[in-house]
């Protein structure tokens, strides 16, 4: 009840710095649009409703009067639903005129025998809430498919009776806040009950009672927003050299291309919009999955993510706060997939380098880029409209790892890699972390990027790897001016790798020899193993978090190696629960301040499996290659172009787990920048992984490494290193035939 307590203590200085009167206006707005909806849709004529005027569609997003378009993209005032995809309508007709029905125990019903059911759960819904006999709502299935969408039409036809706030998450989020009954956020409890008990709890604040939904709405959003403030920034080009920038400024929002593929709203997921690209576009060697994942998180943009509009690989024309959703407009002749945007171009600048990443139309910004972007701004932006929040900088990090190495300016919450942030609330939430994925995508490094953000030392994260070695060194070094036994002592990073031999004795406890013992013969001694030395230290310093990366932890006969910790690891038995360890006979507590990330390498077939139970008590998350740290060519070349045709054959033919990660085309953290380097990455790195993937096979080889394997010998042909370069665009980047009408236009690929 803390947050509840705390929300009514603030409410009224809130209350003070809202803008009421803005509110005001928007909840105007969204009576307009109420109005509308009931004028066009009156609850009488439901029971008669045509499918057609109900779904989402091809005829009606011409015509813009179905149903669920003025849901999703005509009333945004009223609350949104956009984002994800036309699933959320429960049915609708995909591009290709199929109808889809979602529930699927209407799956095998023709449409028009679906669609009586949904339009009868409707017309019960309705006449449930006017009749103000809310609990019938639970018992309506097929509805359940489209939570936000059903509570988003109660609360259209019935005001006051519901939050305009559609998101499950938000509305638990809120609820939550306000100091609700835990049944109330959680899974099993259907959206409209939820939103109906987060207006009881408003109720309660006399403050709030005589404002409008749409003001309290307004209100919530304003100081207690539950979407992430950390979200990822998308630099977006509007158009090729920034051909539409003049209308994106002027009419407030950003436009793409890839038109052929439809609205974006049709595709449940990326591998289904890959599909379509490849029927469009089936000679671009690689890329489609990776363009598929771009164009549905831009759908997914929203109201206040960040877009920096570019021109080139080098200036910035301005940064975009989101104001409204995805939409796929077909009154313009081209690049019609569109979100609306506000405009600073105080942001205006150039670099004094190229951005390789920017050639294609939509790239990630990364924290310390969006930094510089923030460092360039004029200060006088020529819109009238406000730009981006700065945010303020916070504290330190609470629980950082502390001593002589948290001497550095510690980065806020906001600007923390979104990979370190991941992985430190996923610690905090578990315990304990996994980290898999392909070689060389830079788990190791990401383990130690999360140890230096838990050492208030986040602004080394992205520093060169002499700085970063200089205080990691620091962080591992074990303190030697206390009083405390050798045993006890430990450093508050501790790396250790799992192997086969690595056994119980190392990590937990054991007879070891004993080297200063006197006398002939063997003489052993009872020994604390690493992890027991580590949780003496953290007992004595209960205020900093003692950090120990394990690197290849499937390598080592985990069951064995853990043993009785698996019972200890869980964080609701940490500093609670004790086991008396069967050697020494000790009691052992682990303490809470103890966190274990471990590093998985997927493509490794000698290792074994990892049991339910270890998998229990750890969280697992994957790390793919990140294409977005190779922003740099050689010669041309592009590395992250080569980088994904390369992926995407060994995908095809090994599945995810034998990729490539970055790290095998960067150099002290860099990309490669010469053929030399280049050369011996591929000669000397790659191709050996890649044969040892293709178990020697020849015709395996050339199947993924193509015109590259000579045909006589199956061997990897040796080139020339500066003709290398154009050796791999051919193969990995450059489409398998000339005809133009097959790849994409430079205007869709590429913003050059």
């Amino acid at each position: 009840m803390a947050d509840a307590e705390q929300f009514r203590e603030g409410l009224a200085a809130r209350i003070a710095q809202f803008d009421r009167e803005g509110a005001r206006r928007a909840a105007a707005l969204a009576e307009e649009e109420r109005l509308r909806v009931q004028a066009l849709f009156p609850l009488p004529d439901w029971g008669d409703l045509k499918l057609e005027q109900y779904a989402l569609g091809p005829e009606s997003r011409r015509s813009g009067l179905s149903f669920c378009r003025l849901m999703e993209y005509g009333t945004d005032n009223s609350g949104s639903i956009r984002g994800g995809s036309a699933a959320k309508h429960i049915i609708y007709q995909h591009r290709s005129n199929q109808w889809r029905v979602v529930p699927s125990a209407l799956r095998g019903l023709e449409v028009e025998a679906a669609w009586d059911r949904v339009r009868s759960e409707f017309v019960t819904a309705f006449a449930a809430a006017r009749e103000g006999e809310y609990e019938r709502l639970d018992d309506l299935e097929s509805l359940s498919y489209g939570q936000a969408l059903t509570t988003k039409a109660l609360a259209i036809y019935f005001p006051g009776e519901f939050m305009p706030i559609f998101s499950a998450a938000h509305v638990r989020h809120f609820t939550a806040l306000l100091g609700g009954k835990p049944r109330a956020y959680s899974s099993g409890v259907r959206t409209w009950r939820a939103n109906r008990e987060l207006l009881e709890l408003l109720r309660e604040h006399e403050e709030l009672r005589v404002w409008s939904p749409h003001e309290v709405m307004s209100f919530l959003y304003a100081f207690y927003d539950p979407r992430p403030q950390d979200r990822v920034v998308w630099k977006i080009a509007p158009g090729e050299r920034a051909s539409l920038w003049d209308d994106c400024f002027q009419n407030r929002r950003i436009r793409i291309g890839w038109d052929e593929v439809g609205s974006l709203g049709q595709y449940e997921s990326d591998q289904e919009l890959k599909a379509e690209l490849d029927l469009h576009w089936p000679h671009s060697t690689g890329g489609n999955l990776r363009l598929a994942r771009q164009m549905l998180a831009f759908r997914d943009l929203e109201r206040g993510d960040l877009v920096v509009a570019n021109r080139g690989k080098s200036e910035v024309l301005a940064v975009g706060t989101v104001v409204g959703g995805y939409a796929y407009d077909s009154d313009v002749g081209t690049h019609r997939h569109t979100v609306d945007v506000d405009w600073d171009t105080s942001y205006a600048q150039s670099f004094d380098s190229p951005r390789h990443a920017w050639q294609q139309t939509l790239a990630k910004v990364p924290a310390t880029l969006m930094r510089e972007i923030r460092r360039g701004r004029s200060g006088s932006g020529t819109t009238e409209t406000p730009g981006p929040v700065e945010k303020a900088h916070g504290a330190d990090e609470a629980g950082a790892l502390k001593g002589s190495a948290a001497k550095g300016v510690a980065l806020p919450d906001d600007e923390l890699p979104d990979d370190v942030r991941n992985v430190r609330d996923l610690l905090e939430h578990k315990g304990q972390v996994v980290l898999q994925g392909p070689p060389g995508t830079g788990k190791t490094r990401l383990a130690l990027s999360v140890a230096l953000a838990l050492a208030g030392r986040a602004d080394l994260i992205e520093a060169t790897p002499a700085e970063r070695g200089t205080i990691l060194a620091e962080l591992s070094a074990v303190p030697e001016d206390t009083e405390e036994p050798e045993e006890d002592r430990a450093a508050r990073l501790t790396m250790v790798t799992f192997h086969p031999s690595y056994g119980y004795e190392d990590f937990v406890e054991g007879f070891r020899p004993d080297t200063a013992a006197d006398g002939a013969g063997l003489h052993l001694k009872m020994k604390k193993g690493v992890f027991l030395r580590v949780c003496a230290a953290a007992e004595k310093y209960p205020d900093e978090t003692f950090l120990m990366v394990v690197d290849e932890i499937n390598r080592g006969d985990l069951p064995r190696v853990l043993g009785e910790l698996i019972t200890l690891l869980e964080l609701d038995k940490r500093g609670s629960v004790s086991i008396t360890l069967p050697t020494s006979g000790r009691e052992l507590t682990v303490p809470p301040n103890v966190r274990i990330i471990g590093t998985m390498n997927s493509a490794d077939r000698s290792v074994s499996h990892i049991d339910s139970a270890i998998r229990r008590r750890f969280a697992f998350l994957d790390v793919p290659p990140d294409l977005d740290a190779l922003d740099g060519e050689v010669e041309g070349l592009g590395l992250a172009p080569l980088l994904e045709g390369l992926n995407e054959r060994l995908d095809t033919h090994f599945g995810p787990d034998h990729l490539l990660g970055q790290a095998y085309l960067l150099s002290d953290d860099r990309p490669l920048a010469t053929v030399e380097q280049l050369s011996h990455a591929f000669h000397h790195e790659i191709v050996p992984l890649v044969t040892d993937y293709c178990l020697g096979r020849p015709e395996m080889l050339r199947a993924v490494l193509g015109e590259l394997v000579d045909d006589k010998t199956g061997r990897v042909v040796q080139t020339n290193p500066q003709d290398l370069p154009g050796m791999l665009a051919k193969v990995f980047v450059t489409a398998e035939t000339g005809d133009e009408d097959n790849v994409p236009v430079a205007s869709e690929w590429n913003e050059e």
